[in-house]
């Protein structure tokens, strides 16, 4: 079953701008089945997953190209033959006014991007395609324990009687093979420490130097790998928001998986009414929705403008999102119950951010309707969520 996506709209625009267009985002998010679902039409499609048809762009790349005549093509996981990009520039080069004609995928970031700036600069637009949103309202979708249990990725998400299989398969053919292999990471058992400790600490600070001696590896080996994880969309960094723009790249940012059945699998939570009442509880919950707010960003083509806050005296805001000039504070609770105290943390940051801090916040819970909260602030449903940020970004 197809469920359409809300990127549609995005890359029917980049496709009247730009002459060729990529949609990167994790493996197994729906790329290919999208871009086929909704772009296929009339459309060639080529899988260099497919040996014979690398094989066949790496020997011959005109030969490969010229197949096409003028014809939309699908050229589906790009990072598989690099090679085809400088000839696409040409072909590019050669009729600027043509747009819309190369639709390319790619799910290893750390290697793509390199090549298509190389090649490609200013001839592509690059759009990311993340797992299922709230906003797409997959089946799943409506009981809480069911999200952070099935994940979102489509295949769990649509048919839960997979997700045991999917998730351990996921975790061992794309985490531990793909991405280990861009490191050359050696050592499977170190690793998959350092990636089950990122587990248990999703939500948290990344503390380099406490990985660092819990998995007997130097701070820099842990840094390295930890970005190749966010470069192949398993984690994402959230960085604190500082008046100065140059602090948030250098104190410390808040780490996240960006799916929270993997969370669920690497830190063996053993069913989803557990997951939701241990102590991993809220930060599953925080994750998932910071994990949706980078999600809204993504649908829109735009770059994901968020962070978080903290005091000097420890109060903390959990996600800031910039948007129209102003710093829009969420808290995210699970609680059903939220009370005046969830709001302190916001109105300690709108009195020392002044105009910067829009001066009502939110608090994403499990109220089941909007309500009003002290200070004109607002408690709003989890699953709401998606769609507030989404109409207050356009």
């Amino acid at each position: 079953m197809y469920v359409p996506r809300k990127l549609t709209a995005a890359v029917k625009a980049a496709l009247q701008q730009f002459p060729a267009v990529l949609v990167t985002g994790p493996r197994q998010s729906g790329k290919t089945t999208f871009l086929r679902e909704e772009f296929g039409r009339g459309a060639h499609y080529v899988s260099f997953d497919d040996p014979l048809e690398r094989e066949f762009a790496r020997r011959d790349p005109n030969g490969f190209l010229d197949r096409f005549g003028g014809e939309r093509v699908i050229l589906d996981e790009i990072q598989y033959a690099p090679e085809i990009l400088s000839y696409l520039k040409i072909r590019i080069d050669d009729d600027r006014r043509a747009h819309g004609r190369w639709l390319l995928t790619g799910s290893q970031r750390f290697q793509l991007m390199a090549n298509i700036s190389e090649s490609l600069a200013g001839r592509v637009a690059i759009l990311e395609l993340l797992p299922f949103s709230l906003l797409e309202k997959p089946a799943s979708a409506t009981d809480l324990g069911t999200v952070i249990w099935d994940g979102l990725y489509p295949e769990p998400a649509l048919e839960p009687a997979k997700r045991d299989l999917w998730v351990s398969s996921y975790v061992q053919t794309y985490v531990e093979r793909d991405v280990r292999q861009v490191q050359n990471v050696q050592d499977l058992r170190t690793f998959e420490t350092l990636l089950a400790l990122c587990a248990a600490r999703h939500a948290q600070e990344l503390n380099l130097a406490a990985l660092s001696r819990l998995v007997g590896i130097s701070q820099p080996t842990v840094k390295s790998w930890v970005g190749v994880l966010e470069a192949a969309y398993v984690v994402l960094r959230l960085p604190p928001y500082f008046e100065h723009f140059g602090k948030r790249v250098i104190k410390t940012p808040k780490l996240y998986f960006l799916d929270p059945a993997l969370v669920c699998a690497l830190t063996r939570q053993p069913s989803p009414e557990a997951a939701l009442a241990g102590a991993m509880a809220g930060a599953l919950f925080e994750g998932l929705v910071v994990a949706e707010a980078m999600k809204v960003f993504s649908v829109l083509g735009k770059r994901p403008d968020l962070y978080y806050w903290r005091s000097h005296g420890g109060l903390e805001v959990d996600l800031l999102v910039a948007a129209g000039g102003r710093l829009v504070p969420i808290e995210i609770k699970l609680s059903a119950t939220p009370t005046a105290g969830h709001v302190e943390p916001i109105e300690h940051l709108k009195k020392v951010g002044g105009k910067r801090v829009a001066t009502s916040g939110l608090v994403v819970c499990r109220v089941p309707k909007l309500r009003p909260l002290p200070s004109g602030h607002l408690a709003m449903p989890w699953q709401d969520f998606p769609a507030w940020l989404e109409a207050h970004l356009r």
